[in-house]
């Protein structure tokens, strides 16, 4: 018997928004590599443009600013992503991707503290 995998998608994600109209956002993902599902973006001062948000930084994408809620290929270019820029909402904890810096306990409880204060919440169950 053949067996099918299925990638990650909204659903493993998002589990309670109060509003898509409200809460939901569609937004410009600069250049240069897939963003998958779950990604914890942030937004680029001068371009008004969204990435994965670092650690550290000067260019503003260093706070978490929105949840990628569909995967995106924006390898060769700039890229049209929906995300999730404010609350009421729940997110699985363990369904969020970050940026390689963001490589430790201590980062992940910052990133995620900034999320909190836009009224995207985390789960670990949900």
């Amino acid at each position: 018997m053949t067996v099918l995998t299925q990638p990650p998608g909204m659903g493993d994600v998002l589990k309670y928004e109060v509003n898509p109209n409200y809460t939901r956002k569609t937004v410009t993902l600069l250049t240069g590599m897939p963003y998958p599902v779950g990604s914890v973006l942030g937004r680029v001062t001068a371009s008004g443009k969204y990435t994965l948000s670092p650690d550290t930084g000067t260019d503003g994408s260093e706070t978490a600013a929105a949840v990628l809620l569909y995967a995106v290929d924006a390898t060769l270019a700039d890229a049209v992503g929906v995300v999730l820029v404010r609350g009421p909402a729940i997110v699985s904890r363990a369904a969020l991707a970050y940026d390689g810096t963001v490589n430790d306990a201590g980062k992940i409880t910052t990133k995620i503290g900034q999320l909190a204060a836009l009224g995207i919440v985390t789960r670990d169950t949900a």
